[in-house]
């Protein structure tokens, strides 16, 4: 069975330091590198999500959306986690990329679901930032296209605008079928 490991935006913006920098956001790396590392060599297929926004994007505050700019394209802080192994053979998901269109999920726009079919996917393990945003979006429409999802509950932070906002996202991820596991229990 073919199995794929999707790393959602674990970029230099979301870690310590960026410009919508998670609480621990580079704690996702040390997992995320053990499952990378796992899929490389079972020759498994692993995507890498961005978000790859233009200066102008519509969730930048100043054209009223919730957010500071954030991983504009081309920028230190849309590059992944200089931590983060990304190897040569990982599929690289560009989302979020039209100055009007918000994607949360790596499906939304994307070539995401066409190259999971592709190579005839069955099961996808999910980790990365954040689990109550981006993470949670590409969790549940993973379940809705048809995947076997697991959650890897050791490979995500959240934003937490609100307190308790990544529990509830993992919550509703869990309700809506997905598999909690850790990164250390994935056996492709």
């Amino acid at each position: 069975m073919v199995e794929a490991l999707i790393v959602v935006d674990v970029q230099n913006d979301f870690c310590p330091g960026g410009a919508l920098a998670v609480n621990e956001g580079d704690k996702v790396i040390q997992p995320l590198n053990a499952a990378i590392d796992l899929f490389s060599r079972r020759n498994q297929p692993v995507f890498f999500t961005r978000d790859w926004h233009p200066p102008n994007h519509v969730s930048f505050k100043q054209r009223g959306g919730p957010w500071p700019p954030h991983c504009v394209q081309n920028s230190l802080g849309a590059e992944f986690h200089p931590k983060l192994f990304v190897p040569k053979t990982a599929t690289i998901i560009s989302k979020g990329s039209n100055p009007d269109v918000d994607a949360y999920s790596g499906f939304q726009g994307t070539e995401l679901l066409d190259l999971l079919r592709k190579v005839d996917a069955k099961r996808v393990y999910v980790g990365g930032l954040a689990t109550d945003y981006c993470v949670k979006n590409t969790v549940l429409d993973s379940i809705k296209f048809g995947f076997e999802t697991y959650l890897l509950l050791d490979a995500v932070r959240g934003v937490e605008l609100k307190a308790g906002d990544s529990e509830k996202a993992i919550r509703e991820m869990l309700s809506a079928g997905a598999v909690g596991t850790e990164s250390n229990r994935i056996h492709c």
